[in-house]
């Protein structure tokens, strides 16, 4: 693993360049690997980045503006348009890596950053295919319907509105002690040797809650014009999401359902990320050969 700094569009990026062993001399396809809300680089991107090494691409993790290594101003605010533009920024700046091949790039979503990813690679021309592991797709209906109903959505984003209006609010992302935080008593990011690690910030700006609770990750389905792989189950999160993220875009858009995989289990065990990494990289390849 290669540590480097990616001047972009939107400022200076911390990232991580992952190459495979075997080259032959030629400059291997890159997949941009972004992974679950408020997660940095080193979490299921990192494994997804190893595991595409191993199956013959290159694959770059980095840190969105304000998380993990990448400095900025708004720190730990999850922005999914604000995220988006930071994957198309990170997609115009793949030239500056002269190991990998800038013209056969892809990108690959885990959980929230699904949303992001998809709508960074559609109409854009530097990206080939697109791939997303437990996608996490939700516009304002399904948000309701996961966060506790229409009033509650809105309490919550007012919490976001005042928030913004003033310094800075952050709380805990994960706790298996704090009834307050983000996510209480959760899977992997309260787990060490999992999503617990050094590099995780685990905070979230309050300030996330509009943005987050009226993104509509949907609506950009039946503009998808690349070659997209989703690939999921129905143990996962939010299956329903895909479901329809499937309905409504055309027949380059197509899913793999495995049998019984958690949400969680899909970031680092063994067999799920093998399976799903396999899948993506045939993907990927059928797409360059077509």
């Amino acid at each position: 693993m290669q540590a480097l700094t990616l001047n972009t569009a939107v400022g200076s990026l911390a990232a991580n360049l992952y190459l495979p062993t075997s080259q032959d001399g030629v400059k291997p396809p890159v997949v941009i690997v972004t992974g679950a809300w408020t997660t940095v680089k080193e979490q299921m991107p990192a494994v997804y980045a190893k595991a595409l090494t191993e199956r013959g691409f290159a694959a770059l993790t980095f840190d969105f503006r304000g998380w993990g290594k990448s400095q900025d101003d708004i720190k730990y605010l999850e922005d999914p348009a604000r995220k988006t533009e930071d994957i198309r920024a990170v997609i115009d700046a793949i030239a500056q890596i002269k190991e990998v091949d800038s013209n056969r790039v892809f990108g690959l979503g885990v959980c929230a950053s699904t949303g992001y990813m998809l709508d960074a690679i559609s109409g854009n021309k530097g990206i080939i295919a697109g791939a997303a592991i437990a996608p996490w797709i939700h516009n304002r209906e399904i948000a309701e319907q996961v966060y506790g109903g229409e009033a509650s959505v809105n309490n919550l984003i007012e919490l976001g509105r005042d928030a913004k209006s003033s310094q800075s609010v952050y709380i805990e992302a994960a706790s298996m002690v704090n009834e307050n935080a983000l996510m209480f008593q959760a899977p992997y990011y309260t787990e060490a040797g999992r999503g617990l690690i050094p590099e995780y910030n685990n905070l979230f700006n309050v300030a996330s809650w509009e943005p987050w609770l009226t993104y509509d990750a949907l609506s950009g389905a039946a503009q998808q014009d690349k070659p997209v792989l989703l690939v999921g189950s129905e143990s996962m999160a939010l299956p329903a999401g895909t479901h329809q993220y499937l309905e409504q875009s055309g027949e380059n858009v197509s899913a793999l359902w495995l049998e019984d995989v958690s949400q969680f289990d899909f970031y680092d065990v063994a067999q799920p990320v093998s399976e799903s990494a396999n899948a993506v990289a045939e993907h990927f390849k059928h797409a360059l050969d077509a």
